[in-house]
């Protein structure tokens, strides 16, 4: 459930990153997205998710705030889309069980 509330938390984070918003704004979605992602990392890993956990390894080092990647705003838009998108569709659409 914590999953879910975080993926959501983290979607709308990046959604609202489309609008002109302060510089501020944009370092509390960095450090939230690395949290959060830390956090959803540790339950992929838990839950022996190993695919899932290396993807979300690798939006921790995108997001992280201490050393920026300077992909330029359309290109940061564009990469908070395809996360925010992904992140709402990875709540519905489970991969089948491995039996």
């Amino acid at each position: 459930m914590i999953e879910k509330i975080i993926k959501i938390v983290l979607a709308i984070l990046f959604f609202v990153c489309l609008a002109d918003m302060p510089y501020g704004y944009f370092q509390l979605v960095r450090f939230s997205a690395m949290i959060g992602f830390g956090i959803l990392a540790y339950y992929s890993f838990h839950n022996k998710k190993n695919i899932e956990s290396i993807i979300f390894i690798a939006l921790i080092i995108l997001f992280q705030p201490l050393i920026k990647i300077p992909l330029g705003r359309t290109i940061w838009n564009i990469v908070d889309v395809i996360v925010g998108v992904a992140l709402i569709l990875s709540i519905w659409i489970r991969p089948k069980s491995q039996h």
